[in-house]
């Protein structure tokens, strides 16, 4: 089979799964300053296969944040399966290493906020999307709302052309809308104030709630017990990544009903 043969057979597989968005990468063209070289995670690593999921507009478009983070969780789900199902189907067809990156979590806590790999840059090296002023990839038709994940594998695979065009509307709707003020500074996004905002029952809101119990009397710890913040954290504790705020991508113009608006 060609190169090309092989990209096809990978993404028709992919996109039977429920993947919407397949793109590929030599790890050449993969480019991230922060984030591990991708031989590091896997010595014989040639090539991505990235995988983009589109998040409901429904979901985004809720006022209440536990349904948006219901469709996330789902996507997480599904992208999970995925990613095993279609690097053993790499292996099997055509005898080649795969080993897959999750979306956000696991993530090597000594280095700090720091993935593994940088999927919105795998996104990016694999055409599937430009960056906006959000920090984002924008994709042609999904826009914003979509999630990726990546397969390395030691196919030597070439990259998709890249996206050319400039998808940002620079309406700096994004930034106006952003509670935390994360997206003040062109370029950058602080994550540290988007966290607090976004993820207040994460391990900050963990450790502050803490301490506050230690320090508390007998009597004041049974009250913190029943307070609906600890409910909250411990809600999270088992759920996993729980996101409070999505404005970024709901109000982004771009990609609402899979076109530009």
């Amino acid at each position: 089979m060609t190169i090309e043969e092989i990209k096809e057979t990978i993404k028709e597989f992919a996109l039977g799964l429920g993947v919407d968005a397949v793109g590929f990468a030599s790890t050449g063209d993969y480019r991230s300053e922060r984030s591990p070289a991708i031989k590091d995670l896997l010595p014989n690593a040639q090539s991505m296969v990235v995988l983009g999921y589109r998040e409901p507009d429904g979901a985004l478009n809720s006022p209440i944040a536990r349904i948006s983070m219901a469709a996330r969780l789902a996507v997480m789900d599904l992208a999970k399966r995925n990613n095993l199902i279609i690097a053993k189907f790499i292996e099997n067809q055509f005898a080649a290493e795969a080993a897959f990156v999750l979306v956000s979590y696991p993530m090597d806590s000594q280095k700090g906020l720091v993935a593994d790999v940088s999927l919105r840059h795998a996104a990016v090296a694999a055409g599937l999307g430009v960056f906006g002023r959000h920090n984002l990839v924008i994709h042609p038709v999904f826009g914003t709302r979509i999630l990726f994940t990546a397969i390395l594998t030691s196919l030597q695979l070439s990259s998709d052309p890249s996206i050319q065009e400039e998808l940002c509307l620079q309406c700096n709707l994004c930034v106006e809308e952003c509670p935390a003020g994360a997206l003040d500074k062109e370029g950058f996004t602080d994550v540290m104030k988007c966290l607090a905002v976004s993820q207040p029952y994460g391990v900050g809101g963990l450790i502050r709630y803490a301490g506050k119990f230690l320090g508390a009397a007998p009597d004041e710890k049974k009250q913190l017990l029943r307070d609906p913040l600890f409910q909250s954290l411990y809600q999270a504790s088992y759920i996993g990544q729980q996101y409070e705020c999505f404005k970024c991508e709901a109000v982004c113009p771009i990609g609402r009903s899979g076109k530009k608006q």
